[in-house]
């Protein structure tokens, strides 16, 4: 490290946290493979049937998680290339600011995912009631 900046991150470690990273990214990417034959298998049987609008909210939730570990991955790779705090911590703020505004979306289309689903489960409005209301003529 040099006088002049106190706060440089060694190249060594540097090396040692892209070398985790890689490892930690190869587990998270056995685990999501792991997961999605998973997930498929239990869709696929009876008893694991799902009304199809909660089907695309299932993946839909899937595909937001991998997209969310994915940036994480990314900063990770980032952050390990980081020189000195300033840039990692303008790194972090960057990503904090990016995955405040991807969650927002996220939010927003999960739940609308989640009404269309509910939606759908709804009997056909005044199926019932009407088949009633002749019956007491």
């Amino acid at each position: 490290m040099t006088e002049n900046n106190p706060f440089e991150i060694p190249p060594q470690v540097r090396d040692l946290a892209e070398k985790n990273i890689d490892q930690a990214g190869s587990s998270i990417i056995n685990g999501w493979k792991v997961s999605s034959q998973v997930m498929s298998m239990w869709s696929a049987t009876p008893a694991g049937g799902m009304v199809p609008g909660f089907d695309s909210l299932r993946e839909r939730a899937i595909k937001f998680a991998k997209d969310n570990a994915e940036a994480a991955f990314a900063l990770a790779e980032e952050l390990a290339q980081a020189k000195d705090m300033q840039h990692l911590m303008t790194l972090q703020s960057q990503y904090a600011q990016a995955q405040m505004r991807s969650y927002a979306v996220q939010t927003q289309e999960l739940g609308r995912l989640m009404i269309d689903a509910l939606q759908s489960m709804k009997p056909e409005a005044g199926a019932n009631t009407q088949g009633s209301s002749s019956r007491k003529d």
